[in-house]
């Protein structure tokens, strides 16, 4: 059973766990402590295990690579919507897809971190 809001059952499947743990933004070590400070600031450590989130000076970059990667999808069905489904000029549908997805980025950075920090601490676990 679960300890409170922030933490993850240690019964549930380690698949399960990890999903849980990105969805709530915890650690990729302990899936107990939060990683982020604020809304896109990120504790030096977490505040239950210990472990450095950020390895060394410029580590999010990789983070970009995925924010990249999650922005293509959405963003080129929001512009065939507009462009090619209602017929509108490309310059218009780009402007106007673009309009729409700029209040998703804080989103999707803030993801694309967890993401990144999962995904290099199950590839890489030490530091």
């Amino acid at each position: 059973m679960a300890d409170g809001p922030g933490t993850i059952d240690a019964e549930a499947s380690p698949a399960a766990t990890r999903w849980q743990a990105i969805r709530k933004s915890l650690c990729p070590h302990c899936f107990r402590g939060h990683i982020f400070r604020s809304w896109i600031a990120v504790h030096e450590r977490c505040p239950a295990c210990g472990i450095r989130f950020q390895r060394e000076p410029g580590y999010f970059v990789g983070a970009m690579y995925i924010s990249y990667g999650l922005s293509l999808p959405p963003g080129f069905l929001l512009l065939a919507f507009f462009w090619l489904l209602l017929d509108w000029p490309f310059e218009r549908a780009g402007a106007v897809a673009f309009l729409l997805y700029l209040p998703l980025v804080p989103f999707l950075v803030r993801y694309s971190r967890v993401l990144w920090l999962h995904l290099d601490r199950s590839v890489d676990p030490y530091d």
